[in-house]
């Protein structure tokens, strides 16, 4: 939307009705964000003018559900619009360094002192303290002293990492939106907001509880492929099909496991599920009999089996999986393949909203206007703010 005029309020998930002022960043703030907005939640991304690196553009889905505003942060004067909007918002999400929001006016105490009810949330990967919290980082980086980057993959030789998943999207921005959803429910008894200190390293040891647990108990190696759920269970692995495709097997209850040995054709040649000391032997069957087929004549099949056996998809085919087509997961909308918002509510569905915006700035007036900021006009012309060509 990049006319004249912007509305609240059309959010149609749970969120509906809650404001939440963005400043931009890449990576766990904006996805937090997306999940913000995806569930009914006014957000207004304030972004720099011009943008920057990895996010911005019609296709960058990491936007969407929101208008994007261009301010100058730099400026003062854009501190006190930042301060303006916070002043009837319920959140302001930020993924900055430590200490550079506060460098520019717009910290937690400026906030607080504007909004006493604000839940002002901060994204970062080493958190607000600590000997490491000002040094730069990613994902992997986080995930790494945590204990969790060492026991993933199925190679022995060397962790393997997955893109930024774990880190920046699991042990990061779903933590960040469960603090910022309950620092709101405690402001609504106490009427008082608060500062959600979401760093990647919390949320990632945080979602390594039961390692933790297997450890206590004495039941985990410190090692790849060596316990249950890492490969070390032949019955809980990947195997490649005849057209060099791959098959997930996730069969470790027993009866799931024995009705995988029957569906695969090995039941009468496979070792006990139990047998540890025959493991190899079994992997070694299971992959020779996975090489015989195709993964479509696998997924024939195991269909809708309690074999705990599923094909494993690139990106471009789920969206025709169908499981995938009957819960419509991902969709085609404004000619993107993406996911529909997550999870699911019986009374207050919420369904996707506007498209990302396709510059940066292209909603500058409008929602600033719709946000209730006085002479958007004169911000403009000063270069306070910066509204995108059409």
């Amino acid at each position: 939307m990049t006319g004249e005029s912007f509305e609240l309020g059309q959010g149609t998930g749970p969120l509906r009705g809650i404001k939440v002022v963005e400043i931009a960043g890449i990576g766990p703030g904006p996805h937090a964000c997306t999940i913000l907005a995806d569930l009914g939640a006014d957000v207004i991304r304030v972004e720099r003018p011009g943008g920057q690196m990895l996010s911005g553009g019609s296709h960058d889905l990491l936007t969407r559900g929101r208008p994007s505003v261009a301010l100058n942060l730099k400026d003062p004067a854009a501190a006190g619009v930042v301060l303006d909007l916070v002043a009837d918002a319920d959140v302001l999400v930020e993924g900055m360094r430590p200490g550079v929001a506060e460098r520019l006016g717009i910290g937690p105490d400026a906030c607080l002192e504007r909004n006493p009810r604000l839940v002002y949330g901060r994204m970062t990967g080493w958190g607000q303290d600590g000997p490491w919290s000002q040094a730069a980082g990613h994902d992997m980086n986080y995930i790494a002293i945590t204990g969790t980057l060492h026991g993933l993959g199925q190679v022995k030789e060397k962790p393997q990492f997955p893109a930024n998943l774990v880190g920046d999207f699991g042990g990061g921005s779903t933590y960040l939106v469960i603090g910022v959803l309950a620092a709101l429910l405690e402001a609504k008894v106490s009427g008082e907001g608060q500062v959600v200190d979401a760093a990647i390293v919390d949320g990632t040891a945080h979602l390594n509880t039961m390692l933790a647990a297997f450890l206590a108990a004495g039941t985990f190696k410190e090692e790849r492929v060596s316990n249950l759920l890492d490969g070390g269970a032949p019955y809980y692995s990947i195997y490649e099909t005849a057209d060099g495709e791959h098959m997930s097997v996730g069969s470790l209850e027993p009866q799931f496991y024995a009705l995988f040995v029957e569906l695969l054709g090995i039941k009468d040649q496979a070792p006990g599920q139990f047998e540890f000391d025959r493991f190899d032997e079994l992997r070694d069957l299971i992959a020779a009999r996975f090489k015989e087929k195709t993964r479509d004549e696998w997924c024939a099949i195991f269909d809708g089996t309690d074999a705990c056996v599923a094909p494993i998809l690139k990106f471009s085919e789920a969206v025709d999986h169908p499981h995938m087509k009957a819960r419509e997961i991902l969709v085609e909308k404004d000619g993107i393949v993406q996911p529909q918002p997550a999870p699911r509510f019986s009374r207050t569905e919420a369904e996707l909203g506007m498209p990302p915006a396709p510059r940066t700035g292209a909603h500058t007036r409008a929602a600033l206007t719709a946000w209730g900021i006085d002479d958007v006009d004169s911000l403009i012309d000063r270069g306070i703010a910066v509204q995108a060509d059409d």
